[in-house]
């Protein structure tokens, strides 16, 4: 029985469709955009799609005699079989936002196919069933990776981002509650399965003993989806990728905290591990070509610049390789640089805004590699060093002490050497620098005392 909220919304649903000036019939398209346009429903709803005495023998349309000024037709309930198929259909739908049933990534004009590209080509093309276990560092592209070689052949994937939480009604399907009507929905995986598209289990090491539920997957024997009693196959071209920052034994060093150590037997069932490092010097610079030619920095110094923090990560990567430091700069990040520059068109502000989550002592450490690779970028370090400054310390020869002292520097005993504030030093830079190349004063710019 109708309630009168729902009552209400049906009314203001088809308010809604003769504001948009629709007439019947209605096509399941137009129906749809109205939802997205006015919230009222999230998908078109049971009273219209699933109402036999509404259908006009053509596919996705629908009769609304309403919009007429005539009497709605007289119910007629649809079979099981029927709300069970819109619900499936849904279900894809939903995966693209509901607004394509296609599946297939994006082709990305300016990626770089590198590292374990053709491999992945080669396993995908060859129509055979051979999960593959790609692991690596974070944001060195292993997921991009999938998504491009899809792309390129035009694939369907399903992506499935792995958590703790995730479980079997998750991942292979369970009952939902859709236009009133309870009923079963399935997962990625046997859409996937169902439609011979690539499944992509993204970060799968996060992934609890649930995980265990794809066992039978693994195998590309087909599961049973014991809620429903339905044996799937999977359809030709199906096949399994999983990534992961570890190799599914858990992260002793802490880095990756919530993986977990994963089940020997299902990391088995992976006929191939692949270990991704992150790009050779100069595939990353072509990378961070075009990612600075997508943000309109195509100029010969944006793309000395590039090179620039190319050297830059590889520099830091070594270091981090021999435990010299805890942190590491990323493929993603020096993107992320390239973004950050096209809009502030300063290169210390870009780097400083895509390290700043490090701990301060990582961040100076860093900022301080790069000056040492980048005369312009250490210019503009020390000069924020000195707008930011509180106050500056001054180490001065003994035969010019009174032109500090005159400056209204204070001596400091204890460090021997002489403090003014910041805003006598903005007073005063000129001729305090001009000590500095001539008298050999030391200028530093301080923070607190």
């Amino acid at each position: 029985m109708a309630t009168a909220q729902s009552i209400a919304a049906r009314e203001a649903f088809i308010e809604a469709m003769r504001d948009a000036g629709m007439t019947s019939p209605v096509s399941r398209t137009e129906v749809k955009e109205l939802c997205l346009t006015t919230g009222i429903y999230a998908c078109p709803p049971a009273w219209m799609s699933q109402d036999q005495s509404r259908r006009t023998g053509t596919v996705g349309e629908y009769l609304m005699p309403e919009l007429e000024g005539k009497e709605a037709p007289a119910t007629k309930k649809p079979a099981k079989k029927q709300v069970l198929a819109e619900a499936a259909n849904d279900a894809v739908l939903a995966m693209t936002g509901g607004t394509s049933e296609n599946l297939v990534p994006t082709k990305n004009k300016s990626y770089v196919p590198w590292g374990h590209f053709s491999d992945v080509e080669k396993i995908i093309k060859s129509g055979l069933f051979y999960p593959m276990f790609i692991t690596g560092l974070s944001g060195n592209g292993k997921t991009t990776m999938v998504e491009q070689v899809c792309a390129k052949l035009k694939r369907e994937m399903f992506r499935v981002n792995i958590t703790k939480q995730t479980d079997e009604d998750d991942l292979l399907g369970g009952f939902r509650l859709i236009n009133g009507e309870t009923v079963w929905q399935d997962g990625p995986v046997i859409n996937a399965m169902k439609r011979g598209g690539v499944l992509l289990l993204d970060e799968v090491d996060l992934a609890s003993h649930n995980i265990m539920c794809l066992q039978p997957v693994l195998e590309g024997k087909g599961v049973f989806l014991k809620k429903i009693g339905q044996f799937v196959q999977p359809k030709d071209g199906f096949q399994i990728f999983a990534t992961a920052n570890t190799k599914g034994k858990g992260s002793d060093d802490g880095r990756f905290i919530g993986t977990n150590v994963l089940n020997e037997a299902f990391l088995d069932r992976f006929s191939v591990t692949l270990e991704q490092e992150y790009a050779p010097k100069t595939t990353e610079v072509r990378i961070l070509k075009k990612a600075f030619a997508d943000v309109g920095c195509e100029e010969d110094n944006d793309i000395e610049f590039a090179k620039k923090l190319v050297d830059w990560a590889d520099t830091i990567r070594q270091c981090f390789y021999q435990e010299a430091v805890d942190e590491i700069i990323t493929t993603r990040r020096l993107i992320n640089i390239a973004t950050a520059y096209s809009i502030f068109n300063d290169r210390t502000k870009a780097i400083s805004m895509a390290i700043t989550r490090f701990d301060d002592d990582t961040k100076e450490s860093f900022m301080n590699m790069y000056s040492k690779l980048d005369e312009s970028a250490a210019a503009e370090i020390e000069k924020e060093a000195f707008e930011n400054a509180e106050y500056i310390r001054l180490k001065v020869p003994f035969a010019t002490k009174d032109i500090a002292k005159a400056m209204g520097g204070k001596w400091e005993a204890s460090d021997k050497v002489w403090i003014i504030d910041a805003e006598t030093y903005r007073k005063n830079s000129a001729e305090i620098h001009s000590h500095e190349n001539e008298s050999g004063w030391i200028v530093t710019p301080q923070v607190g005392i």
